[in-house]
């Protein structure tokens, strides 16, 4: 009685807030009741009202007591966790109350003489440095039965689970284990689902998602949720019910994402996708039976998740037999067909054309897994009427208001962008049955005419839905004809035209971020699939000029391109027609295809790292054209079907491309190429011998590093690398006759110049002194009678000797004549 007076006092002197020094006597205090209270109840009431001054604003005299006190009180706050052992139903709520006034500060009353209270957050702080989060769900298994307390716990971690530190606290203790396997425990408030999902929501925002998805994927938590969801789903009429059913559906299917989570063994996965499809098909199931969805907001967010539920289920493989028996396929194609004015079912049309896009999308991740399903509904002739409608004049205004309705609003351009999504997920798969059904159908001749509208589209405004349909169409082409002449030659008649502006394409696009890029590259596979291969569309591709737009994109010298251009040309030089249209060719400051190619040699070898001397030579005689990341490699040993790294580093550059393509070109009488062109060349045309000598090294070393050969093989191995190395040094004097012919013909010609030069200033010096000549005998008469005389002497002794006396000599001279000029 007199310990229970003392306690009294400590209240009555502390009834305004506890002072910071003043909280580790006061924590030892309660923990000295707590042990008292399990003989005397009597404790109960001082114990409450110690634990209600906790909640009063701690006060300090120094604003510097907030840190230094910091581990005093974050320890001692810890202790409210571990006061939840007291088997008291009236503390462990007074506790509860305590923590959530962290979060609902008042300003005191009354402050204590020379005191300041502490800021609004510093408890927060305090008890997450102290992990009373972790303990408050450790609590938990002290009162699994009684409801009262495990609510208020539950309302105490819900305001706890605000801040991440805390979240992550909560994890370390498994709280969403926990708290997701009593979800189906007895509760008439619902208090227990409400608050329960709540720390949820927020551990997942809050914390790691993956640890929280982990904690929840065991059998007990996934039937716990399950079980209440479909309560909330049968029972639930209220419109927070409704709010509350959806989250837990939320949560479902973010456990539904991980593979190891036992959505199956549980039947959750059935009955999700027994929900998502009941109101397209009839499935005789006693879980839909008499249920039926409303058209408010939150029932239409329900059967959006639905769909969700089932694109997340189809990337589980265990998950496709139930898709496939619970008819999936037909309810997702029920949604490929014309929108109806006005909405379906009741469904506004925004409403519908949302649901509509959203089942498509899904349809394209399901459609590929349930082949069989798909061409039995003969989905690709309702998606190529569906297409049809698309680009038809039937008016139709798009919404455009869902994430899957972006770019589409007013226009059709949505419905087709998930359309063609579909063919080109099923295409993809490269099954026969279904391309054929396709092509049957005349699916080439109508994709190209898609791929004309929104290319016209495009020329009026450009956005990157458009974009991705024409990239779509033409992918789906070049599947589609791959491999088959007989389809190439239907797309040739109206293909090659249309395949032409894309080659066109204004480069700067390329790095538009719209999609332009994925869009050439579409149109270069487009073009080595469709084209290539047929001689009907390769002449029309080369009576169009198509050569000549691939090489002024290779000039572009983007390494992206460089590659994918090379090989559709290696391919096309197969057509005797080529090699004339790529000898033709001329870039800027009239390049040559030849010259161009030997530049994409040089710079590639330039990254690959090969040594050259600074005119371009063989340094290396032994391995000419190895790079600097085969040179770092060490030797290792592998099976005879295993590339070694000289074949593998031929697919990873295009040196073999312009190899090939300089070899059909043929190495001689190239037009356009410079001394250091040649020198080049003599590499490139050497390059084969060059790897194969790489191979025999590599064969060599791997030898010596197993065994050593007999001596016949060594010497064997040692001629062969002989020969690879006299070839290298044979290139390289090749190398140095060019570069000192190319020095011979420079001095000649630069002799040549100055001969030019000189004889040109001699003329000018002889017509200076004829002019000077000529104003002197027309300014000085003693000089035009000089120049007289030398012109008659000159004259005179032209003249031959006469033969005979008889003969008349006439004077040259004109009488009477008296000008100078």
């Amino acid at each position: 009685e007199r310990q229970l007076k003392i306690l009294k006092k400590v209240v009555k002197c502390f009834e305004n807030g506890l002072p910071l020094k003043d909280i580790a006597q006061v924590f030892e205090i309660l923990n000295l009741c707590a042990e008292k209270l399990h003989d005397q109840e009597a404790f109960t009431e001082p114990i409450c009202e110690l634990i209600q001054l906790c909640g009063l604003p701690f006060h300090k005299k120094r604003l510097s007591d907030e840190v230094s006190y910091s581990l005093t009180v974050s320890k001692s706050i810890a202790q409210l966790g571990y006061l939840m052992r007291v088997p008291s139903s009236q503390v462990r709520i007074q506790i509860c109350r305590c923590i959530i006034s962290f979060y609902n500060v008042e300003p005191p009353k009354k402050l204590l003489s020379g005191y300041q209270p502490t800021s609004a957050n510093y408890k927060i702080q305090m008890a997450e440095l102290g992990g009373l989060a972790e303990t408050l769900v450790l609590s938990l298994a002290l009162f699994e039965n009684q409801l009262p307390e495990k609510l208020w716990v539950l309302k105490a971690l819900q305001y706890l689970s605000s801040s991440g530190e805390n979240c992550r606290l909560m994890l370390k203790a498994q709280a969403a284990s926990r708290l997701c396997m009593h979800l189906n425990d007895a509760d008439p408030s619902g208090q227990l689902v409400f608050r329960s999902s709540e720390i949820l929501w927020n551990l997942l925002e809050n914390a790691s998602k993956e640890e929280v998805v982990n904690q929840l994927s065991n059998l007990e938590c996934v039937h716990a949720l399950k079980e209440v969801f479909v309560y909330l789903l049968m029972h639930g009429f209220r419109n927070y019910d409704h709010q509350l059913r959806n989250d837990l559906l939320v949560i479902a299917t973010l456990i539904a994402e991980n593979p190891a989570a036992p959505m199956i063994e549980s039947g959750f996965t059935k009955q999700l996708i027994v929900l998502a499809t009941f109101t397209e098909v009839k499935i005789p199931n006693p879980l839909v039976k008499g249920l039926r969805l409303t058209y408010s907001y939150e029932d239409f967010e329900l059967k959006k998740l639905l769909f969700n539920v089932i694109g997340v289920l189809s990337k589980d493989p265990c998950a496709i037999q139930l898709l496939s028996e619970n008819d999936v396929m037909p309810a997702l194609l029920y949604y490929v067909k014309p929108n109806q004015k006005p909405g379906f079912h009741d469904w506004s049309a925004a409403q519908y054309e949302e649901l509509q896009l959203h089942a498509i999308a899904i349809l394209a991740s399901v459609a590929p897994l349930l082949l069989d399903k798909y061409l039995s509904c003969q989905a690709n002739t309702l998606l190529l009427v569906f297409l049809e409608w698309c680009v038809g004049q039937d008016p139709f205004f798009g919404q455009g208001n869902s994430f899957h309705g972006t770019g589409g609003r007013g226009s059709k351009l949505a419905q087709m962008r998930y359309g063609l999504r579909v063919l080109r997920s099923v295409v993809s798969l490269g099954d026969d049955t279904v391309n054929l059904n396709l092509c049957d159908q005349g699916a080439i001749s109508q994709l190209l005419d898609i791929l004309k509208y929104a290319a016209n589209k495009s020329k009026e405004k450009e956005d990157a839905i458009l974009l991705e349909i024409q990239a779509d169409i033409l992918f789906i082409l070049s599947t589609l004809c791959e491999n088959d002449l007989h389809r190439k030659e239907l797309f040739c008649y109206e293909g090659v035209d249309m395949l032409i502006p894309f080659m066109e394409m204004d480069p700067n696009k390329l790095f538009s971020g719209l999609g332009h890029s994925r869009l050439l590259f579409t149109a270069l596979d487009c073009l080595w699939s469709c084209v290539i291969g047929c001689y009907i569309a390769e002449d029309s591709f080369l009576e169009k000029q198509g050569i000549f737009h691939l090489l002024d994109l290779l000039a572009l010298k983007q390494k992206n391109l460089s590659n994918i251009i090379l090989g559709i040309l290696v391919e096309f030089c197969d057509n005797p027609k080529t090699t004339s249209h790529i000898s033709t060719w001329r870039g800027e400051k009239d390049q040559t295809a030849a010259n161009l190619l030997i530049q994409l040699w040089r710079e590639e070898e330039e990254d690959l790292g090969v040594r050259r001397d600074q005119y371009g030579r063989v340094v290396d005689m032994k391995r000419p054209v190895v790079s600097g990341f085969q040179k770092q490699q060490e030797v290792i040993p592998m099976p005879a079907n295993c590339p070694s790294f000289a074949i593998v580093e031929i697919s990873e550059n295009i040196r073999a491309k312009l190899y090939s393509l300089l070899g059909k070109l043929g190495f001689e009488n190239l037009p356009g190429l410079s001394a250091t062109d040649f020198v080049t060349l003599a590499i490139i045309r050497r390059y084969l011998d060059f790897k194969t000598g790489e191979v025999w090294n590599e064969l060599c070393a791997e030898l010596k590093e197993e065994f050593r050969p007999v001596s016949p093989d060594e010497e064997a191995l040692k001629v062969i690398s002989e020969v690879s190395e006299d070839v290298g040094g044979m290139v390289a004097a090749l190398q140095t006759e060019m570069l000192e012919s190319q020095q011979h013909q420079e001095l000649r010609e630069e002799e040549k110049a100055y001969t030019k030069i000189h004889n040109a200033h001699k003329q000018r010096e002889v017509v200076k002194k004829s002019w000077e000549n000529f104003l002197a005998r027309t300014s000085n008469y003693e000089a035009l009678k000089k120049a007289k005389r030398l012109q008659e002497k000159s004259i005179e002794a032209s003249r031959s000797k006469p033969k005979s006396q008889n003969v008349a000599v006439h004077s040259t001279d004109i009488k009477g004549l008296g000008t100078t000029v």
